[in-house]
C-alpha cells in the first residue's frame, strides 16, 4: 500500500471493513476502496459511504475482471481455517497483486479495526485450525489499571501478549527482555500502534535484564511493583538445548525460580508461568527443564501471591520453529526437511495461544495447571505439502521432502499431560485444567540443590560446575525416562 493510485477491494463489509475503508479514505496516499465483497444477500448492490457492496466472493474473478483491483483486504476477523482458505484460495485465482488481511477475531473483536493492523497473508494464516472466539476486552478486565510485566517480550508469545493487552486498559506494561533488539522492536511496534488509536494508553516501559540475576530480578520487581507477571521468557529450541544443557537449565530453571521468589518477596497478585508439551515425561533437558519450572511456580502458590501454569503445545511461525525453517527451505527450492514421515505436532497459532493464556489468568485459580485445548496433532509431513503448496509449489515434484531422522532430545509424537495428570473441562472453551500430584514433592529442593553447583561456580565443589554428563545423570535420577547419550561429553 505504497501507492496513491492503488485500487483497493474489502473483503468483508461489516464493521472491520468499514472502518479500514473510512480510515482509506482519510488516508489517501494508500489508495482508493474501489469496492466492498461480502457475502450477505441483504449488503450486495447497496452501497456504505459511497462504496459499492459486490458479492458474493466466489464471483471475485468476474468481479475483478470487470473493475479491476491492485489489492485486496480480508477484513473479516471471525474467517479462520476453512473460511479463510477458501477465501485467499479464490482471491489468489484472480490477477490481484497483493493480498492482506486483518488479525484474528480475539485482537479485534471488541474494538476498532485499523490498517496499521492488515499485514500480507502468511503460510501459517492458513495452516491453523478455527480459532476459540475471546471477548478480549472482557477477558482482560481483570487487567484494568494494573501493572503488568511481560518476560521474554520481545519473543514470539511474549511479543503477542504485548500487542493484545493494549487492549487490556493496563496503567503500565513493563517489557523484560536480555536482547536488546526484540525490545526495541516490540516496543516500537506498540507505540506505533498506540499512535494509530489502537488500544489504550498504557505507559510502556522497556527493561533489559536477565532472569538469571537473581539480585537484579529482587531489585527491579521492587522497584516495578508489578501486580501481574507472564512469564514467557525461556530457551525452548530442543537441539540446541541438547547441544547446551547447562544453559537450559539455568536460564529456565533458576532464573524461575528467581522470579518466583522476587514475586513472592514483593507481593505481586498473580504470576502466569508458560509452559510446553515437551514437559509431559520429558526425554529432552528443555522438556525438563520445563518440567521443573512447572513445579517450582505450582510450589510457590501463596495466600498473597497465585501462581498458576498454562500449557501448550506448539505454535505456528514463533522463532526458531519449523514453519520458519520451511518457509526459507522453499526459497531457495528444497529440498524441505522432515525429521520423520510419521512425527506429529500440536499447532495453534500465536494470537489464540495469546489470547488464551490472557484469559486464563484472569480466570485460573493460584496453585493450579493449565492446558490449552490443542486440538489434533498434526502430521508435520502434512504441514509441510501444504507450505509448499501455498508458495505455488507442487510436493515431492517442484519441492522435494527428505527425510532426516529424528534430532537429539525429539519424540516421534507428544502428550499433553503425563499418568498422574488428570483433564477436567472447564466452564471456558479452549481452557482444560489438569488434577495432578507433585512430581517431586519434597525432592524438589534436592533437585535443585544439586543442579545449582553445575550451573554456577561453587569453589567447594569446582569439579562439578558446567559438567554437563554429571547434569544429565542428575536430572535423570529424578526423571527416569530422560536421553543420556553415551558419548555424552563431561564439558
Amino acid at each position: 500500500m505504497d501507492s496513491k493510485n492503488n485500487k483497493i477491494y474489502i473483503i468483508g463489509a461489516g464493521f472491520a471493513g468499514i472502518e479500514i475503508a473510512r480510515e482509506l479514505k482519510r488516508k489517501e496516499i494508500f489508495g482508493k476502496v474501489i469496492g466492498f465483497i461480502d457475502d450477505d444477500i441483504q449488503k450486495m448492490g447497496s452501497n456504505i459511504d459511497g462504496i459499492p457492496v459486490f458479492g458474493p466472493i466466489k464471483n471475485a474473478r468476474k468481479i475483478q475482471s470487470e473493475q479491476p483491483a491492485d489489492e485486496a483486504i480480508i477484513a473479516i476477523p471471525g474467517a479462520a481455517g476453512d473460511s479463510l482458505k477458501r477465501i485467499y484460495s479464490i482471491l489468489k485465482d484472480t490477477d490481484i497483486n497483493t493480498i492482506r488481511l486483518l488479525p484474528g477475531i480475539s485482537q479485534i473483536i471488541d474494538g476498532d479495526a485499523h490498517l496499521i493492523q492488515t499485514r500480507e497473508v502468511s503460510a501459517e494464516d492458513l495452516l491453523g485450525r478455527d480459532s476459540a472466539v475471546i471477548s478480549l476486552k472482557e477477558s482482560l478486565s481483570y487487567l484494568r489499571g494494573k501493572r503488568v510485566l511481560i518476560t521474554g517480550a520481545g519473543g514470539s508469545i511474549g511479543s503477542e501478549l504485548s500487542r493484545q493487552l493494549l487492549s487490556g486498559g493496563a496503567q503500565r506494561l513493563y517489557l523484560l527482555d536480555h536482547g536488546e533488539n526484540n525490545l526495541y522492536e516490540i516496543e516500537a511496534e506498540l507505540k506505533l500502534l498506540q499512535e494509530e488509536g489502537v488500544g489504550e494508553a498504557a505507559t510502556i516501559v522497556p527493561v533489559v535484564g536477565d532472569l538469571q540475576d537473581r539480585e537484579f530480578m529482587t531489585f527491579i520487581l521492587s522497584r516495578l511493583k508489578a501486580d501481574v507477571i507472564f512469564h514467557c521468557a525461556a530457551y525452548k529450541h530442543v537441539p540446541m538445548m541438547e547441544k547446551n544443557p547447562v544453559e537450559a537449565i539455568k536460564n529456565n530453571v533458576f532464573g524461575t525460580r528467581n522470579l518466583v521468589d522476587a514475586a513472592i518477596k514483593n507481593n505481586v497478585s498473580k504470576f502466569v508461568l508458560i509452559s510446553t508439551d515437551k514437559a509431559v515425561e520429558p526425554v529432552s533437558v528443555y522438556g525438563a527443564s520445563k518440567m521443573i519450572a512447572e513445579e517450582i511456580v505450582l510450589s510457590g502458590n501463596s495466600e498473597k501471591t497465585e501462581m498458576m501454569v498454562v500449557r501448550f503445545g506448539n505454535v505456528l511461525g514463533s522463532s526458531g520453529s519449523i514453519v520458519p525453517l520451511f518457509q526459507k527451505q522453499i526459497n531457495k527450492g528444497g529440498p524441505v526437511t522432515i525429521t520423520h514421515p510419521q512425527i506429529k505436532r500440536f499447532f495453534m497459532t500465536i494470537p489464540e495461544a495469546a489470547s488464551l493464556v490472557l484469559k486464563t489468568g484472569g480466570v485460573g485459580s493460584g496453585g493450579t495447571l493449565y492446558l490449552l485445548d490443542m486440538g489434533e496433532p498434526i502430521l508435520i509431513k502434512d504441514l509441510a505439502e501444504q507450505m509448499i503448496k501455498f508458495y505455488g509449489f507442487r510436493p515431492d515434484k517442484d519441492i522435494k521432502l527428505l527425510d532426516i531422522g529424528l534430532r537429539p532430545g525429539e519424540k516421534l509424537e507428544e502428550k499433553l499431560w503425563s499418568s498422574n495428570e488428570k483433564p477436567e473441562r472447564t466452564d471456558h472453551p479452549g481452557i482444560i485444567k489438569l488434577n495432578k500430584e507433585p512430581n517431586f514433592g519434597r525432592n524438589l529442593k534436592s533437585l535443585i540443590e544439586q543442579l545449582y553447583d553445575i550451573c554456577f561456580f561453587n569453589s567447594d565443589n569446582f569439579i562439578a560446575y558446567r559438567n554437563r554428563k554429571k547434569l544429565r545423570q542428575t536430572i535423570k535420577n529424578y526423571i527416569p525416562q530422560l536421553e543420556v547419550p553415551e558419548n555424552e561429553p563431561e564439558y
